[in-house]
């Protein structure tokens, strides 16, 4: 529908129901505000990881950036942190629809993180919905009653912190089109709630908050300080009101954490070690050198390698310049009808808190909200204060080796396998429009898929070796995704399992590695 088109801005999507209070003329000129500012610096950027790939390849490592040293070596720390984020111990994440949104709210974790990015399918209907839901969450209206059940849920007495994770630079919008192009995902989302939520949550005793999805520089890092200091302005609010916690899942964002810091020091409330992610980006920035040939993904564990030397150092940054250091997420589920496997799940999870709260972090995630208690019931005993900003790890040094270490461990068809399978349900089920899935006892999203999809690439391009001594190939491939398929036809059929099934073959066996599996997946959806 044309919503001014004197101004050619143009929402395609439909505009019904509640739609039409999140879509208010005034909200979307804001936004459009937004592209017109930002949108062709941000492309800009995206054109720099294009460039900064090829040099990749052609035999730069990621390091330490020798211009930023003085950024580095400056004593510098961030602006003052809101109260009702000094404490974030236990923060559970999830999607934007309504039910979970309320669950999550009252699950006892300290912060919820509603995500518009890997755990949303950015469907129209999911995204205007989920605007709707937070909406309401400031409005006091935030209830639901499920229709098959007739139970009524509600927001509770001493709900979580709110954090909106908007998605990454790279995700456009389609549906809302400013002087004929779709408007980045990340300024739809984060203009919206910002513009209808801002001044609610600021007179609550909050504060509009935000965790920034798949930075790969200090450079896109100022970008959103620009977006926010802009936005500020506009809407008539004291600048640094806005705090945004970066996840660090990306390698060449590692080498940058001071400087990402240092960027959005006014907006800063800490960083947060992106685990899944940051494989995923290790294998597609490095993934083409032999060198980096990783083992199975069940391998690559933290406090190990490349991924235990990223956790150290995003603590130590941190605490330097008095941000959080948030941990990763937990991916473990509950398992019904199996206890011993429930209790062996519940311990991994319970050892890897022991882990992060034992070196300095200050929080961690869960996904699912049984285990906020057992999260919450280690950083309790292990972090009395509210923090750990004391804990500087100031005789911590680690440098690039350390942060490029590659995991040990071997190939298997068993990994070949899962690889397949959860690299292809979970596409499946993000066409169909969810994008947090359960899947073989761990909630999997869009980060866990990308793993999957960049291994086999990678093992197929390189010849990799499997433990009993095949080497993997396409025709390997093609023969053990023919073997699953069968197998997923028969509990998961769909029209959607075959396309996504043409899709993430099609990725895994493409001459180049394609930078996100969500791009051409997106024009899957609705």
């Amino acid at each position: 529908m044309p919503l001014d088109i004197a101004a050619n801005v143009q929402i395609t999507g439909s505009v019904e129901g509640r739609a039409v209070e999140i879509l208010t003329p005034e909200a979307v000129a804001f936004v459009a505000d937004l592209h017109r500012r930002f949108d062709a610096r941000r492309r800009e950027l995206l054109a720099l990881r294009v460039a900064r790939q090829i040099r990749f390849d052609a035999g730069e490592l990621p390091d330490f950036l020798a211009q930023t040293a003085d950024v580095r070596a400056g004593d510098w720390t961030v602006g003052p942190i809101p109260a009702d984020l000094q404490d974030r111990r236990v923060e559970i994440t999830g999607p934007v629809d309504r039910k979970m949104i309320i669950n999550a709210l009252n699950c006892g974790a300290k912060v919820f993180m509603a995500d518009f990015e890997d755990a949303t399918s950015p469907t129209w209907s999911n995204l205007i919905e989920g605007q709707v839901n937070l909406k309401d969450r400031w409005a006091g209206d935030l209830t639901h009653v499920d229709a098959n059940s007739g139970k009524r849920y509600a927001l509770g007495a001493n709900p979580a912190v709110l954090v909106i994770r908007p998605r990454g630079w790279h995700l456009p919008e389609r549906h809302l089109e400013i002087d004929g192009q779709p408007i980045s995902g990340a300024l739809f989302d984060f203009g919206l709630y910002l513009f209808h939520n801002a001044k609610a949550a600021l007179a609550q005793g909050s504060g509009p908050y935000f965790y920034l999805p798949k930075l790969e520089s200090h450079l896109e890092a100022r970008l959103w300080n620009e977006v926010f200091v802009h936005a500020q302005q506009a809407l008539d609010l004291p600048v640094g009101t806005i705090k945004a916690t970066v996840l660090i899942e990306t390698i060449p964002a590692a080498f940058e954490m001071d400087e990402i810091i240092f960027e959005l020091r006014d907006h800063m409330a800490g960083l947060n070690c992106g685990r899944w992610d940051y494989i995923f980006s290790f294998i597609k920035r490095l993934g083409r050198r032999p060198e980096f040939l990783t083992p199975n993904r069940s391998a690559m564990v933290m406090g190990q390698a490349f991924l235990g030397a990223y956790s150290l150092k995003l603590i130590q940054t941190c605490h330097r310049r008095g941000a959080f250091a948030m941990g990763g997420m937990a991916a473990q589920i509950p398992i019904k009808g199996d206890e011993a496997a429930n209790q062996a799940a519940f311990a991994k999870v319970r050892a890897d808190k022991e882990r992060e709260a034992g070196a300095g972090h200050d929080g961690t995630w869960v996904a699912h909200p049984d285990l906020v208690p057992v999260a919450m019931e280690v950083f309790d005993r292990l972090m009395p204060t509210p923090n750990q900003l004391d804990r500087k790890l100031a005789e911590l040094e680690i440098r690039q080796a350390q942060m490029l270490e590659l995991h040990d461990g071997a190939r298997t068809e068993d990994g070949v396998r899962e690889n397949i399978r959860v690299g292809v349900r979970y596409t499946q089920a993000w066409i169909e429009g969810r994008g947090a899935v359960p899947l073989y006892n761990l909630m999997e999203d869009a980060a866990t898929a990308e793993i999957c999809r960049t291994q086999l690439w990678q093992w197929i391009k390189l010849a990799a070796d499997l433990d009993d001594g095949r080497t993997i190939t396409s025709e390997l491939f093609v023969g053990l995704l023919t073997e699953e398929m069968a197998s997923l036809r028969r509990d998961f059929p769909s029209p959607r399992l075959e396309e996504a099934a043409h899709l993430f073959s099609r990725m895994v066996l493409a001459d180049t590695l394609e930078e996100f599996l969500t791009l051409p997946a997106y024009e899957l959806i609705s």
